[in-house]
């Protein structure tokens, strides 16, 4: 919020705050005084003036209304204004919360993924071991009669479909409670950790950590640090506010859709290159850079393209993505081991030398799976499997809204014929 001064007995702003509210320049500013839209007054300086907070105000209303709710809606879609209010987690200039938490402290302290998804559903931290005791529905299918169509590398569609199967089998879908859903969600989450797998690899209800789930999908080895390192990635992907995937499943949410539908709704969403795929733009780049030696020339070489690299810059970061610099702190201190490994430093390194912007989330992803030895295509997995229960959190807060989500459209076509 712009500070105000006070002068004469009333509150006052700085030519460049007046100019600042109303969005205009200060040639503008100093017209709209000329012509008496707004009462100045001499400032401390010899050359500085200030402007009344009331007219600044009242003239900025005025702006809104000439301008119409529709095109200020419009911007709000485009990582504008908040659009509407939710409790689960915020994005702020000092970072990125979920009920209140630093997800970059609950990542440090290894709270433990399951823990931090109870938190995004229910606004408390379980106690460590507590979330080993709640209940998981028990949701039947057999695995064998899904995977013949579970083929590709891909593992965002086998999770679509994935979803859409279980639904079928879950008559007490609709209308269940929120501690009903919790349960489902649990068992979701372990569902959904088996979507990799080359073949059906068994139901496990009793594996109590979702990392051992997704390693044992990926073929991968289950060392402590591949534990820690996928738990900590999942928490790091677990919420991001109003993203594109979470909107969609509060748009299933607020239509009465069941909890699959939601979550499918958010994972095909999730699926675009712009959203989850931007791991796999990182990797096919990284595939592209092929040595250590020619990072610098492939920045250089997009950049001069006018194009944006892939996985570094993020909107609601200026400063960086903290998400993004945490897991490259993390595939750090696992080790540079492998030579894709060290091509993806060697890029991030790159970018930092010519002052462009920061790794995200994706890139970081990338960094740790390539640290991590995990197969490609494991990041959009991670992204994929952490954010579900962020997406269970959304659906819920939605229904407990209880209004459909429902804008209007401004039309800017041909006018209507005769």
């Amino acid at each position: 919020m712009l500070a105000c001064m006070t002068t004469q007995g009333g509150n006052w702003l700085s030519s460049r705050e007046a100019s600042a509210r109303l969005g205009v320049k200060l040639a503008t500013l100093y017209a709209y005084a000329s012509r008496g839209l707004v009462t100045s007054s001499p400032g401390d300086g010899p050359r500085g003036r200030l402007y009344a907070a009331d007219d600044i105000e009242r003239l900025r209303t005025r702006h809104i209304a000439r301008s119409g709710h529709g095109p200020v809606a419009a911007g709000a879609l485009r990582f504008g204004e908040p659009v509407l209010e939710t409790r689960i987690s915020q994005v702020s200039a000092s970072g990125l919360y979920y009920r209140g938490y630093s997800a970059v402290e609950l990542c440090r302290s290894g709270v433990g993924f399951e823990r931090v998804a109870e938190l995004l559903w229910t606004g408390a931290l379980p106690e460590m071991g507590a979330e080993r005791a709640l209940p998981i529905a028990p949701l039947s299918f057999e695995l064998e009669r899904l995977w013949p169509l579970m083929k590709g590398k891909q593992t965002l569609p086998k999770m679509a479909l994935l979803l859409s199967a279980v639904a079928l089998s879950d008559a007490d879908r609709h209308g269940a409670s929120d501690l009903a859903e919790h349960a489902r969600a649990r068992a979701l989450l372990r569902w959904l950790a088996h979507a990799p797998a080359l073949r059906p690899p068994g139901f496990n209800a009793k594996e109590p950590q979702i990392a051992a789930l997704l390693l044992r999908a990926l073929g991968a080895k289950r060392t402590s640090s591949n534990l820690e390192n996928v738990d900590r990635a999942l928490i790091l992907c677990a919420e991001h506010e109003l993203n594109a995937s979470a909107f969609a499943a509060r748009v299933a949410a607020s239509t009465g859709a069941d909890l699959y539908a939601c979550l499918g709704a958010a994972v095909n969403t999730l699926s675009g290159s712009a959203h989850g795929g931007m791991c796999d733009r990182v990797e096919a780049l990284l595939d592209s850079v092929g040595t250590r030696a020619r990072a610098a020339r492939t920045v250089r070489e997009w950049l001069a393209r006018g194009e944006q690299v892939p996985g570094f810059g993020h909107p609601l970061y200026p400063s960086g993505d903290p998400r993004g610099a945490l897991l490259l702190e993390l595939a750090h201190e696992h080790g540079v081991h492998t030579d894709g490994a060290r091509v993806a430093f060697a890029l991030v390194e790159a970018m930092a030398r010519g002052g462009h912007p920061a790794p995200t989330l994706d890139a970081g992803l990338v960094v740790l799976c390539r640290c991590l030895q995990l197969p490609p295509g494991t990041a959009a997995t991670l992204f994929a499997l952490g954010r579900t229960a962020g997406w269970v959190a959304h659906a819920l807060e939605q229904r407990a809204a209880g209004y459909l989500l429902r804008p209007r459209a401004r039309y800017v076509g041909v006018e209507p014929r005769v």
